[in-house]
């Protein structure tokens, strides 16, 4: 077992043992490649009633993992916190236990690493359906390194949320128990904060690093953790150096390309009478005209007008936060599914 290495990969899991076993498999072919001694992988097995120790067993053949198992369930929170306490890397990595490094990316960010010192390296993903390499966007984009936490945190916002696109220096925080983060279903945008704001400098990766599976989360609710314990956590950080500048940056930019999305996905979903969040979502960002002219009418219009007016900031958000390429790629992959499920091989 590896006593400091330079990076821990952390996995927590509960229940998705066949998702864990393509996570460990892509994670020991990118193993292959490094020098062990950098790398430490931890599994956090959250009292899974599945297949998942056997997952683990099995992927132990192959790549040396330290194996955690708790006696019971202790929440998503506490997992995902034990996995930041147990590391002992200079880095952490939290990966989704249903999440991929794309081919090369584990060589790559251990050069990055051994290269030069940043507080947080937030990796670019993108969503995946089935096969994560031929559903990849294709490369491009360099690395923005910011000298200015807020700058950095205003560029990255909405990845700060998504546990595998942050790579965090656990140096810079030593004293603090990522268990006293539990509670709002965001451990990982507290570390990412307690450490970027610390950092002399932080790096936002353009180009896609992370393959994610679509839609295969769930279990809360994404106004009250997305909007309003999102909000009251960018609150909290302006006494530790978060600029007032920095919260509104980073809320329009949720507004303009993040949450029209999500809000359009409720819309689609939802029943004739079913209640909206429009309260919740008005309380934390009424204040901004953005608000009521992009992300308003999803949720106040008829159905059949919300779903056309989301189509179309959805798309505009997306493409107006660089992310064209992707959902260009998204778009041929759904018509090649249509194809091949229609005329099967």
């Amino acid at each position: 077992m590896v006593d400091h290495p330079l990076l821990t990969v952390a996995i927590p899991t509960w229940n998705r043992g066949d998702y864990l076993e393509q996570t460990l498999a892509q994670l020991a072919r990118e193993a292959r490649t490094i020098d062990h001694e950098l790398l430490e992988v931890i599994v956090s097995d959250n009292a899974s009633g599945d297949r998942t120790p056997t997952v683990v067993a099995e992927a132990q053949a192959v790549l040396e993992i330290r194996s955690v198992r708790n006696s019971e369930n202790i929440g998503s929170d506490a997992n995902i916190a034990q996995c930041f306490n147990l590391a002992r890397g200079d880095y952490v990595l939290i990966l989704g236990d249903d999440d991929l490094l794309i081919d090369g990316c584990l060589a790559w960010l251990l050069d990055v690493l051994a290269r030069r010192t940043f507080g947080v390296i937030c990796l670019r993903a993108y969503g995946f359906d089935g096969d994560f390499r031929r559903e990849y966007p294709g490369d491009g984009g360099g690395a923005i390194e910011f000298k200015s936490p807020s700058d950095f945190f205003v560029a990255v916002n909405s990845r700060i949320t998504l546990i595998s696109s942050n790579v965090l220096q656990k140096a810079l925080i030593p004293e603090i128990d990522a268990r006293s983060f539990c509670g709002g279903n965001l451990v990982q945008v507290h570390l990412a904060l307690e450490i970027g704001l610390k950092a002399p400098a932080n790096l936002y990766v353009e180009s896609y690093k992370i393959a994610c599976k679509r839609n295969n989360s769930g279990g809360y609710d994404f106004t009250r953790v997305f909007v309003s314990e999102f909000g009251r956590i960018l609150d909290q950080y302006r006494a530790k150096g978060l600029s007032e500048s920095a919260v509104r940056g980073i809320e329009d930019k949720m507004l303009f390309s993040y949450l029209p999305y999500y809000f359009l996905r409720q819309r689609l979903r939802s029943k004739t009478g079913e209640r909206l969040p429009t309260d919740e979502v008005r309380a934390r960002l009424g204040g901004r005209p953005l608000f009521w002219v992009w992300v308003y009418p999803i949720l106040a219009l008829p159905r059949p007008l919300a779903i056309g007016w989301g189509s179309l900031v959805t798309a505009l958000g997306r493409i107006g936060s660089g992310d064209l390429r992707r959902g260009v790629r998204f778009l041929c992959n759904r018509v090649l599914q249509g194809r091949e499920a229609r005329y099967p091989v």
